[in-house]
């Protein structure tokens, strides 16, 4: 009677794992705007020939990236590390792993990484297909 008693316990550990409830399907929405994280308003897309473009971003510790701007509209996602992100009119968003951003188009800014670790992001830009990611100053 006890190795019947021990099979059946063996029996419902081993079961139990095919008879408990999937795990859920979780989604959350991380940013969803009309503005960039600065207030100005998003543009409108442009008319010729969308191309979406995703670039992983990885900035070293201590690194100030040039200043530069992007003439489309482009979202991030943090996945680890932290950024500072300042534009010419002095608006400072801080970042940190995890945080979206909806990224400011058409404006002069900077990323800085003064954090000890890299910084990396992932960035999505929708844009027309050939326009450049970003645009430097002359």
């Amino acid at each position: 009677m006890k190795r019947h008693r021990w099979f059946l316990c063996l029996l419902m550990l081993c079961a139990a794992p095919l008879l408990a409830e999937p795990p859920a399907v979780r989604s959350a929405v991380l940013a969803k705007a009309t503005h960039s994280w600065d207030g100005s308003p998003l543009p409108a897309y442009p008319r010729g020939t969308p191309e979406i473009t995703v670039v992983r971003i990885e900035i070293p510790p201590h690194t100030k990236l040039p200043l530069h701007q992007h003439p489309m509209i482009n979202v991030g996602l943090m996945l680890s590390g932290t950024l500072t992100v300042t534009t010419d009119a002095n608006a400072t968003l801080h970042l940190k792993t995890g945080d979206p951003i909806i990224e400011v188009v058409n404006k002069w800014h900077y990323g800085e990484n003064t954090g000890d670790i890299p910084a990396v992001i992932v960035v999505v830009y929708a844009g027309e297909r050939g326009a450049p990611l970003s645009i430097h100053p002359r």
